[in-house]
């Protein structure tokens, strides 16, 4: 419950922080229009002086540059052009999954240790203060591999091949462990897609319905329809294509643990029958 909490509470903080970033930014222009209108109705009308002859050529005016739009702002731009429904709805699969993404990566960093170097350390333990000096110094190292190692040797004094079946039982359990949580992201890699072709074939139907209360194909009455329908598409693909490159860090990096949870076993029961000696 702690975990679905966290994921939670990250997810609206982040929710909360995209929607008073576009909240701040469109109180900002709004508040820039107003003191343009207001400065424009104060200024009076200069009176013009007659001209004044020279035999100077004047310069032609220079134009200022315009500013180009940054990509947060296009990107702005773009979303509320795409409606608030299914762009919304795509915004918050996309925040979820990210933050269950970032929990798990964390996750995943602090359960890596360096199997070889506990290893080395157990068997010191084994041959100077037997199983129990072995067990306090897997009860006080964090990771699931310490854990492993912790029931098998808790198991040692029963025989090799029990303690064997514990370090077997107890890696299936660390390893639904390393894997929680991410059948939800690939749900939402499934779903973001899917929510943007709902929203194209309602930007298609919604254009469709301007033909028919036109009575004409015009361009110009298809366009926003169209528009909206690309949007959504565009934006559930991106979300989906994010959210995939951290299912396959996630996924590689679980792989990786369960291969030294895997070799660090054998070593342990390898271990157990040398000190048995």
């Amino acid at each position: 419950m702690k975990k679905v909490f966290s994921i939670l509470a990250v997810a609206g903080l982040m929710f909360l922080g995209t929607s008073t970033a576009f909240a701040q930014e469109e109180d900002a222009a709004t508040e820039t229009v107003a003191q343009e209108e207001t400065v424009e109705e104060e200024v009076e009308p200069e009176v013009e002086a007659p001209p004044v002859e020279s035999a100077s050529v004047e310069a032609p005016p220079v134009e200022a540059p315009e500013e180009e739009a940054t990509f947060h702002q296009i990107l702005k731009q773009r979303f509320i052009e795409g409606g608030a429904g299914f762009m919304g709805i795509v915004l918050v699969a996309f925040i979820l999954g990210l933050a269950i993404a970032i929990e798990r990566i964390i996750y995943l960093n602090l359960a890596t240790t360096n199997t070889k170097k506990l290893v080395a350390k157990v068997d010191e333990a084994l041959a100077s203060g037997g199983v129990e000096a072995a067990k306090d110094l897997c009860r006080d190292t964090k990771g699931p591999v310490a854990s492993i190692f912790y029931q098998g040797l808790d198991r040692s004094t029963e025989g090799i091949d029990a303690a064997e079946k514990a370090v077997v039982g107890y890696g299936g359990v660390q390893m639904g462990l390393l894997e929680q949580n991410i059948s939800w992201l690939s749900l939402f890699i499934a779903l973001a897609p899917m929510l943007g072709f709902m929203g194209t074939v309602i930007g298609m139907i919604d254009a469709f319905d301007a033909i028919q209360v036109a009575g004409d194909i015009n361009p110009a009455v298809v366009a926003g329809g169209i528009k909206v329908a690309l949007l959504t598409t565009v934006f559930g693909l991106v979300v989906a294509i994010i959210l995939q490159v951290f299912y396959n860090i996630i996924i590689a990096k679980v792989d990786s643990i369960v291969n030294k949870m895997e070799d660090a076993s054998i070593s342990l029961i390898d271990l157990l029958v040398k000190h048995k000696k």
